[in-house]
């Protein structure tokens, strides 16, 4: 095949190399993405351009998920110790008051986190911490449903020696499992 040769189909969207010249390099590529933002070829969302936000690191992600549940567990363990001091008989205590109004905080602030990840990609650990849940194919936020499969789908990321919740250490989409299988990525934003 020689330069120009008719039988040679030409797409200008997926540049090929002819003989004697060098492939394009792909950042020189339109639509190029740096890998390890978002897979190559996907969308970006508009806005971003060659802004888009870095992946999140492991350690920001622990401690999100930690002041997390800080946040949702913290008092109603606290309510349920008050509950065991004001009885009698440690052995034979049972919950009271305080540690029911717990059980409803807790309920109510889980459901609440839920919906904040969904609809913003941030609950409030990851707020503070300046991390964000978004879909790998667009950036956009997941919506309730899909981040509550995603908490249903951590449940893989303990099955085999809590490895999954490792995997964003050596994965180069710092994606767990259970990102994986719901196809979301956490990303840096700025702290609000």
């Amino acid at each position: 095949m020689s330069f120009g040769d008719p039988n040679t189909p030409y797409n200008p969207q997926t540049p090929a190399a002819q003989p004697g010249y060098p492939a394009p390099a792909p950042q020189d590529m339109p639509g190029y993405v740096p890998y390890g933002y978002l897979p190559y070829g996907t969308y970006v969302p508009e806005g971003y351009g060659a802004g888009v936000p870095p992946l999140a690191n492991w350690g920001r992600r622990v401690g999100a998920y930690l002041l997390d549940g800080l946040i949702i567990l913290g008092p109603l363990y606290g309510l349920g110790f008050i509950d065991l001091a004001r009885s009698e008989n440690l052995a034979t205590a049972e919950p009271g008051m305080f540690f029911l109004g717990g059980v409803v905080y807790t309920l109510v602030m889980a459901i609440f986190q839920l919906y904040r990840e969904g609809s913003t990609g941030q609950t409030t650990g990851k707020r503070v911490l300046g991390i964000s849940l978004l879909r790998e194919a667009d950036g956009g936020t997941l919506g309730m449903g899909m981040a509550f499969v995603r908490k249903l789908a951590h449940i893989v990321d303990s099955m085999p020696c809590y490895i999954g919740w490792f995997l964003p250490l050596w994965d180069t989409k710092r994606q767990t499992i259970a990102d994986k299988l719901c196809r979301t990525v956490v990303v840096e934003v700025s702290r609000t």
